[in-house]
């Protein structure tokens, strides 16, 4: 099982819109894809009108595997299944920190459904935390969504700052453009600066769409009720790109 992590240490950025399409692109190409909601406002499972899960309070989601099967999710879509979040992922980090190898917990919970997927995808929460750790050990690959601008861009560089000083591999971070709008003289002068600084950025990007903002009325992925809009084609295309950089077969 592939894991693939979206992650920002900033809010806003478009990180659970991507979580939710890019699991959809995923199982639609075929592959039995998990997507778990790893953020306390559950907002993936608000997507697929999955209710938060009541059985993984405080500490189970790492310690009861039968409670952790047993929350998954079926969706409306064949070969999408959902790990729901609920409101007590919140103090992840404080049962993490009582646990023994704190660090490596997530991984060692997903390895109990790794038979089950070819794809994990992780909707994560916006922090550098406890569990964050966990999820840069987990994950094969880290997907970073970043506006074109600087303080989206600045959160990028502390997170390669952050994974040099802990001895993470860097490698693993593969960034990509969200949110562009490309008549922005800043928007793309700040692109033209990432594709220099961080060979790794992926070429596909996701443009500004209000399409993108209605998913909250459809409770649904873009790709499923709007497949030909230029957002939902961006999204296959990285998903396309995110194949290739996370050597999905």
């Amino acid at each position: 099982m592939r894991i693939i992590a979206c992650y920002s240490s900033k809010g806003g950025v478009g990180k659970t819109a991507a979580s939710v399409n890019l699991a959809y692109a995923s199982a639609m190409s075929g592959r039995r894809t998990l997507l778990c909601d790893l953020d306390p406002q559950a907002a993936a499972g608000f997507y697929f009108r999955v209710k938060p899960s009541k059985k993984l309070e405080k500490k189970a989601f790492f310690e009861d595997v039968k409670n952790l099967l047993e929350a998954i999710r079926g969706s409306d879509y064949p070969g999408l299944d959902l790990l729901p979040a609920n409101l007590s992922y919140r103090d992840f980090d404080i049962f993490l920190s009582r646990m023994k190898h704190r660090r490596s917990r997530l991984k060692k919970a997903l390895g109990k459904i790794d038979s089950d997927y070819e794809v994990a995808i992780l909707d994560c929460p916006p922090n550098i935390s406890l569990l964050s750790e966990n999820v840069f050990r987990a994950a094969d690959t880290i997907l970073v969504p970043v506006i074109p601008t600087i303080l989206s861009v600045r959160s990028l560089e502390q997170l390669v700052d952050f994974f040099r000083r802990q001895g993470l591999k860097r490698k693993k971070i593969v960034p990509f453009c969200s949110m562009v709008q490309s008549n922005k003289k800043l928007h793309r002068e700040t692109i033209l600066s990432l594709r220099a600084d961080y060979p790794a950025l992926l070429g596909s990007a996701i443009p500004f769409s209000t399409e993108v903002e209605k998913m909250g009325v459809h409770r649904a992925p873009l790709l499923s009720y709007a497949p030909r809009d230029r957002a939902a084609l961006a999204y296959l295309e990285l998903w396309k790109d995110v194949e290739k950089s996370a050597e999905i077969q």
